[in-house]
């Protein structure tokens, strides 16, 4: 099995093939990549050239991902050529263009953000209009005459409701991505010289992910709903199952992810990434084909851990049972602080809590860079976000007890 991209996914996918007695190889950017300091069948190379795409995929039976940047007509030619490509070019375009991805949902009835393509502020302006006089149009009488008056329905310079815009490709961790207020914010984004998709910003509970695995004879397994709390656009902690989450938002949540792998044919693992909005309905976010973040904790938590998963869909093998091990689990991740290494702090988090389990990136530290997570299991959700939220500050440098 080739995966292109040497990043911690192809990295934590080797223990998974080794037990699999899968060979994996790794297309690699660099020789210290995550990956190729692990998997012995690395090739360093130019991940976005056809040529050494090419190149790589001949030692290979079926080629799949760390990452989602390989140009889509690359891919394409792998598959005239023979290739087996799972996802399939066709499948990982909507994980790679956004505009495509909510044009696709929107038209198979999948719930989504209101939302359009920009292409100048002032389409953001228009926008942006549009959203508050919506909002407007659902008031009736006195309400909407007081509403009409707070956010200036009329005569108002400017964006009338606040508008999140993101760039339709390569953005990710919040790359990308603004929350633009005022009209003179909304240049910003159309500096990449790329489209822009404009959406509501949607007024939610929490978000959500639904991560579901489905193979090319449409087997296909849910894992359970979690939580994801997010900062700055970049996912910090993860609590599986969602807590407090009702039972019909889990089953619906895990019927929408399901949908969206059928109608897209993926292959693999999908996350659905989803707000569980204010008044309790549920909106797709974004998508990722690809082992995700928010399924970390099944390494430890669930009998089948994601990795494994998207192996045996790959290659057409019946999946592994996404059951959990215990009530819950929580995953926090570790980015680089002041500690130059982490090796020093071990000691600390190994013997505070001999029941963590420590997963280390092989990454070079440095401040706000993701290099690590841990993860502990157990039945009250409230102590397992402290004692994991410690040992990721222990790690990071920001806990010295």
């Amino acid at each position: 099995m080739g995966m292109v991209g040497g990043g911690q996914l192809a990295r934590m996918s080797q223990s998974a093939a080794i037990a699999l007695g899968v060979r994996l190889a790794v297309l690699a950017a660099q020789l210290d990549d995550a990956a190729a300091q692990v998997v012995p069948a690395t090739t360093v190379a130019d991940e976005k050239a056809l040529a050494d795409l090419r190149a790589f995929a001949q030692q290979c039976d079926v080629i799949t991902f760390d990452h989602e940047h390989v140009p889509p007509v690359h891919l394409r030619s792998l598959q005239a050529a023979g290739h087996v490509v799972r996802p399939s070019a066709e499948a990982l375009i909507h994980a790679q263009d956004k505009a495509v991805m909510r044009s696709r949902l929107t038209s198979a009835g999948i719930p989504c953000p209101r939302h359009r393509i920009v292409f100048d502020p002032g389409d953001v302006v228009a926008f942006s209009a549009e959203l508050n006089a919506s909002a407007f149009s659902e008031l009736s009488g006195a309400a909407a005459s007081q509403a009409g008056d707070s956010i200036g329905l009329t005569n108002h310079p400017g964006l009338k409701t606040p508008v999140m815009l993101k760039t339709t490709r390569g953005g990710y961790d919040g790359k990308g991505v603004w929350i633009v207020r005022c009209a003179d914010d909304a240049a910003e984004p159309f500096k990449a010289g790329v489209p822009v998709l404009a959406e509501e910003l949607v007024n939610f509970r929490r978000e959500l992910a639904a991560v579901v695995v489905r193979s090319p004879s449409g087997q296909a397994v849910t894992y359970p709903v979690v939580e994801s709390v997010q900062r700055d656009g970049i996912c910090v902690e993860v609590v599986a199952p969602a807590p407090s989450l009702p039972g019909r938002l889990a089953v619906e949540a895990q019927r929408l992810a399901l949908a969206v792998a059928a109608e897209l044919d993926v292959v693999g693992i999908l996350a659905v990434e989803l707000f569980e909005t204010s008044d309790g309905r549920l909106l797709v976010n974004e998508l990722a084909m690809r082992p995700h973040n928010t399924a970390h904790w099944s390494i430890d938590g669930a009998i089948t851990s994601q990795f494994e998963n998207h192996l045996r869909a790959v290659l057409d093998l019946p999946l592994g049972s996404p059951q959990a091990h215990a009530p819950y689990a929580v995953m926090v991740n570790v980015f680089g602080g002041e500690l130059p290494e982490v090796y020093s702090a071990y000691r600390h988090c190994m013997s505070r809590d001999p029941a963590l389990k420590i997963h280390w990136y092989g990454k070079t530290v440095r401040p706000g860079r993701k290099v690590g997570h841990v993860t502990v299991l157990g039945d009250d959700v409230e102590d397992l976000r402290e004692r994991a939220r410690h040992a990721a500050g222990y790690l990071r440098g920001d806990v010295d007890e």
